[in-house]
């Protein structure tokens, strides 16, 4: 596969709408892509697509894990200035694209399974599958990284719902309303994940990974004259070192009479950096010219979920600059799309 139908694949699969949970129609053209590019290629029991590619009876395997789901937002697809627009052209469909030209170049003694995942972007369906069964030896997280960097973790993750019903009250009164109860709840559960973490002028930590976080993300109170209720959705991001149950024992413990709601979550995940799997990221970025640079990221991906279980040497890569994550300007320079082929290649054929 040249550049031109390299370039050609990403924009016929941003061309497909693929919401989470509606995969369907992207799945029967990577199929076809894969197949015309010498994989053997299936979909599994919950819908991934899977393309394997180098000798069956290899001594190694490698998964590439990626996945085919977007967030909702359309974005008219078009190339511009060098780039090309679509949703989920960074996330994550160019670094899927990425690897499965890389993977149909690549001459290589590794068995390769590249993975279009299903519901990434919700409960992660695909990966909680993929999970079950026989870890490979190597395994590559699909994700935007930059062309010249590698991510080698990602912060855990748990969302709750905590609500507050009481009887209702004149709002002259002296009592909290269950408004105000939330708010003071919110204000020391920001304090708690401020106490948690480590100092904010801790040099090695810029970026926050090694802190424990707390988002709001919608509040609602409602009332009907005879009791008063009041809601907030929060979601916190899990460094190293804090477990989902430890921050769940730690919210509840701030409203014991509150009713709480928690969704399933991810641990945090860190790989290490001497493995073989990273020095070929290393002498592959340097073959194209790039400088390579580590990263961990403050989001969650498929690594969570597969990551403590395979427990592999792992890595997250792939073009794009993960900033324009769910974003309306959504792109990927084309050269660094390139680019990140040519170094996944390297990888593949040189691990």
């Amino acid at each position: 596969m040249d550049d031109d139908r390299a370039v050609e694949l990403l924009e016929a699969m941003l061309r497909i709408p693929s919401l989470c949970g509606e995969e369907d129609a992207l799945a029967t053209m990577l199929l076809k892509a894969m197949s015309d590019a010498g994989f053997a290629a299936s979909r599994d029991e919950v819908g991934n697509v899977i393309g394997r590619v180098g000798p069956a009876g290899a001594a190694r395997t490698i998964v590439v894990l990626g996945h085919m789901d977007t967030v909702p937002g359309a974005i008219a697809v078009e190339r511009r200035d060098g780039a090309l627009y679509g949703r989920g052209a960074v996330d994550a469909k160019g670094p899927l694209a990425a690897a499965i030209v890389a993977a149909s170049r690549a001459r290589t003694a590794l068995r390769v399974t590249v993975i279009g995942a299903v519901q990434e972007e919700g409960p992660s369906l695909g990966a909680r599958h993929l999970a079950s069964l026989p870890a490979p030896d190597f395994l590559i997280i699909a994700e935007p990284s930059g062309w010249d960097s590698v991510v080698l973790g990602y912060k855990g993750s748990l969302r709750f719902t905590v609500r507050i019903t009481q009887p209702a009250s004149h709002s002259a009164g002296r009592e909290p309303t269950a408004a105000e109860r939330l708010v003071a709840f919110w204000n020391e559960l920001s304090a708690w994940c401020a106490a948690q973490s480590p100092p904010r002028d801790d040099s090695a930590d810029k970026g926050g990974f090694n802190h424990l976080t707390a988002t709001l993300i919608a509040v609602a109170s409602s009332g009907d004259g005879l009791r008063d209720e009041a809601s907030m959705r929060i979601g916190l991001r899990l460094p190293p070192g804090i477990s989902i149950e430890i921050a769940r024992q730690g919210a509840e413990a701030l409203l014991p009479q509150g009713g709480f709601d928690f969704q399933p979550g991810e641990e945090a995940v860190r790989s290490g950096k001497g493995t073989p799997l990273v020095a070929a990221f290393l002498r592959a970025i340097r073959s194209q010219g790039g400088t390579p640079r580590f990263k961990v990221k403050t989001g969650t991906s498929d690594m969570n979920v597969v990551g403590p279980v395979w427990r592999c040497p792992m890595v997250a890569y792939g073009p794009g600059d993960s900033n324009l994550d769910h974003t309306p300007n959504e792109h990927i320079v084309l050269d660094e799309y390139l680019r990140a082929v040519g170094v996944l290649r390297g990888v593949l054929e040189g691990i």
